[in-house]
């Protein structure tokens, strides 16, 4: 049995999750649920669950769901009950499913008090993946991924070395843009946030597919593969392939290539994650295999989507950088959303305010979340 806390469970990955542990009801127990807003749900998969200890960001929703528990159930609020629950002596795993930085000082913080934690947060690695990766070296920890894309990497590299390793080629499904023939480039001025919103494949929350459609979130996945798998950026790729059924490959040095394949759902790589290094039987994620079609695969058209080389730069550069990129886009994906810049002017406001600042090598955790604090008012002028 393991005991799973899970910060950010009212969001897309957040409820698969509890589906998961649904499933698996002898082999994962929820112990901690965090959410951002959404009382009702967060309250709804307490009494369903009955975790010990149950955080929401607002003190006067969590005095109504104090109310609502009873003594049965402590409840905490903000950043102080994220790192409680983070650090809760009966978990084994630390789930993070929480959207932008707010999820990276509670997986410090559990690292630190020795639990594994699953990742489904990218900005933990893009913003300090040096700084996480250590720490949890130090502290004997597991950083498991819960993204589709690195799940199936660590499923095919299966504990080989990185010397052994040609290439990292991460799958994306092109987004709804991927058509040059619908979506040529002098027309993405024009694109609606409607539009963007309609994703191919994958059913997540507005701010990851937003990032689909421009690709960024492929940009900081590559980031997240460089410190997840100790691989520099010049061996980590990107392949398009709009049926989203192989989920990653990994080409090894002597021309072998090894995927991993299953129909799109989020509850495998969760799955994988909170049962490592076992695997669970369910019949949740099943493939018909002669009934898939074609699988097709295409270069990304980086004149269209500059995104992923905006990302391989930061990469590449590190520092504080990486950091840069991610709030400057969180920034400006906002700004889309709220109608003040156009979808092509997400990228050039963050190629602007990467142009702008001055790169820590190095940073300390302090200096990366200054970094961060800094992008964002840039890239909001």
């Amino acid at each position: 049995m393991k005991n799973v806390v899970l910060l950010g469970s009212t969001g897309s990955i957040g409820t698969s999750t509890v589906k998961v542990a649904e499933d698996l009801p002898d082999q994962i127990r929820l112990i901690g649920l965090a959410a951002g807003g959404n009382l009702d749900l967060l309250l709804e998969q307490s009494r369903r669950h009955r975790p010990a200890v149950v955080s929401i960001n607002d003190p006067a929703k969590a005095k109504e769901l104090q109310n609502a528990l009873g003594a049965s159930c402590e409840v905490g609020c903000g950043h102080d009950g994220l790192l409680r629950l983070a650090t809760l002596p009966a978990a084994d795993i630390v789930l993070i499913a929480i959207v932008g930085t707010a999820g990276l000082q509670p997986a410090l913080a559990a690292i630190r008090a020795g639990k594994d934690i699953a990742i489904a947060s990218k900005e933990i690695l893009v913003m300090a993946g040096e700084i996480v990766m250590h720490e949890a070296r130090k502290y004997g920890v597991r950083v498991l991924a819960v993204d589709s894309e690195h799940s199936a990497i660590f499923q095919c590299l299966d504990g080989k070395p990185t010397h052994s390793v040609r290439r990292l080629l991460l799958t994306a499904s092109g987004g709804p843009f991927r058509s040059k023939t619908d979506w040529h480039r002098e027309s993405f001025p024009g694109i609606t946030v409607e539009s963007a919103l309609r994703h191919p494949s994958w059913v997540m929350g507005r701010k990851i597919t937003i990032d689909s459609a421009t690709l960024f979130n492929k940009g900081l996945e590559m980031i997240e593969a460089r410190w997840l798998f100790d691989i520099e950026m010049a061996r980590v790729g990107v392949l398009v392939h709009p049926q989203s059924i192989v989920h990653s490959l990994v080409e090894f040095v002597d021309g072998s290539l090894i995927a991993q394949l299953s129909t799109p759902d989020m509850c495998l790589p969760i799955q994988y994650a909170l049962t490592y290094p076992e695997r669970a039987a369910s019949d949740r994620v099943r493939t018909n295999f002669p009934g898939l079609g074609p699988l097709t695969f295409e270069e990304p058209d980086l004149e269209r989507f500059p995104a992923i080389e905006l990302a391989r730069q930061a990469g590449e550069i590190g520092g504080t950088l990486p950091a840069v990129l991610n709030a400057a886009n969180e920034s400006a994906v906002e700004a889309f959303v709220n109608r003040k810049i156009n979808f092509p002017q997400i990228t050039e406001t963050v190629r602007r305010t990467m142009g702008a600042h001055a790169v820590v090598f190095r940073p300390t955790l302090e200096q990366i979340l200054e970094a961060d604090s800094w992008a964002r008012r840039t890239a909001s002028v």
